[in-house]
């Protein structure tokens, strides 16, 4: 005859049941008790505070490419070997081109602004009415005033940082001065004119709302001289007598674009977009893409992220290590419990599994606390940051440091099945030395002095 195991089923009732029992605080436990709550709430701090960061770093980098791509382009094409008054016939070409969104001529140059209040470093840039609608963040963005009659009007729109530094409001005139003038005998004059506050935008990123100025595009060429005067198709040149007026009928004026924005669908698809450009353009043009303008900055963000990441993981390894002290704890106090359990007919393998699941129990209920916290925090991120800094009394977050008007949040749910996942399997690894020893407990020696 076979003999029957005397070991019970794994998993058991039986072992469920013990298990539960130890989870329970009793008054001779207190103190096992406590040690094993705070060793939950160690986990559930390191799990929401990993969640909450990661949501936060991902936030900022989502936001911060929206903005970037929101008006610089994919890629930037910048014009050799000649001119760039063929700007309007490049762009039907590459919009053309299939993967492309829209591609948006401007001018742009340095200047220095001037309003009532004080004078700052700009870029002015030009663009027409037709180019200021694909931009739907710089289009959806006028807080005061409107872009009715854009490509006619004498005005110009300025970031709301900016307008607050210069003391401006909308009608409020802006002197902007340019270095490159006239040349006189004496030299070159500084390019000085006064235009009126048309739009005041709000983009949402300090770094455009306090720089960037934006004027129609035929009055930045104007301003910045970038045009040229060509004989008329069968015209002579007028002699050295003419008179202003047959001077401008035999000349035609031909305007120049500094560079395109060009906008992708998939940001991601630059390599192969750059040949497709660069055939479809029919012009030599140097393309710049936003990984190569934003290399070091968004290189930085992902370095940051992933030693965020292993620095507050050290949370959660700490958590597991209270895990280890408890279930020690809880081995030393329950000897007697075990042996009378191994008399009984318990095997090593159900005491092991009993601890086991006590300390794995600990780690699943505070990985779960810690996730719903972390949720709850990431979700309400921005209302939090700014409850928290109106009951301090300081700015937390603030824009001029990190380039945002708001604190932003994503949730990954990649990776925060990571996080808890990690979290738990360090929790149950925590188990297996305490639950070792107590399957090493000899029933003998443990009764030997009860």
């Amino acid at each position: 005859m076979t003999a029957k195991s005397n070991g019970t089923r794994a998993f058991s009732p039986f072992e469920l049941i013990v298990a539960g029992r130890y989870l329970r605080s009793r008054r001779k436990d207190t103190f096992i008790s406590v040690i094993a709550a705070l060793t939950l709430t160690g986990v559930a701090i390191g799990v929401a505070t990993l969640i909450v960061v990661m949501s936060v770093m991902n936030g900022f980098r989502e936001e911060l490419l929206t903005k970037i791509l929101g008006l610089n382009g994919h890629f930037t094409a910048y014009p050799i070997e000649r001119q760039f008054t063929d700007y309007k016939d490049v762009v039907k070409k590459i919009e053309a081109v299939p993967g492309v969104v829209h591609a948006v001529p401007y001018v742009e140059g340095q200047a220095l602004a001037s309003g009532q209040a004080d004078s700052a470093g700009v870029a002015v840039r030009g663009i027409d009415f037709d180019s200021l609608k694909k931009l739907n963040l710089l289009y959806a963005g006028a807080k005061q005033g409107g872009w009715d009659g854009w490509d006619g009007s004498k005005g110009v729109a300025i970031g709301i940082r900016l307008a607050q530094k210069l003391g401006l409001n909308i009608g409020d005139p802006i002197t902007i001065v340019s270095p490159n003038g006239s040349n006189t005998p004496f030299g070159q004059t500084p390019q000085i004119r006064s235009y009126p506050v048309n739009v005041i935008f709000n983009l949402g990123m300090v770094e455009f709302d306090s720089f960037y100025v934006y004027m129609p595009m035929t009055a930045a060429q104007d301003y910045f001289k970038l045009y040229t005067d060509v004989l008329k198709p069968g015209m002579q040149p007028p002699g050295p007598d003419a008179t202003d007026t047959q001077i401008d009928d035999a000349y035609q004026r031909q305007y120049q674009a500094t560079a395109l924005e060009i906008f992708i669908d998939n940001a991601d698809n630059i390599g192969p977009m750059r040949e497709k450009l660069q055939a479809g353009a029919a012009r030599p043009l140097i393309l710049t893409d936003w990984q190569q303008r934003n290399e070091t900055f968004f290189s930085a963000l992902q370095v940051e992220r992933i030693v965020m990441f292993v620095i507050l993981s050290m949370i959660v390894v700490v958590a597991a290590f209270n895990i280890i002290s408890s279930l020690v704890m809880l081995v030393k106090d329950k000897g007697a419990d075990i042996a009378v359990l191994r008399t009984m007919g318990a095997t090593r393998g159900s005491i092991m599994r009993i601890f086991c699941m006590t300390g794995t129990a600990i780690g699943f209920a505070g990985t779960l606390l810690g996730f719903i916290l972390g949720m709850l925090i990431a979700s309400n991120a921005e209302a939090l940051r700014a409850f928290v800094s109106e009951l301090i009394g300081v700015r937390i977050f603030p824009p001029e440091v990190f380039f945002l008007s708001a604190l932003p949040s994503r949730v990954d749910p990649m990776e925060v099945t990571i996080v808890l996942v990690m979290a738990l399997g360090l929790s149950f690894l925590a188990t297996l030395y305490p639950a070792w020893r107590a399957a090493q407990y000899d029933p003998v020696e443990a009764l030997r002095y009860e």
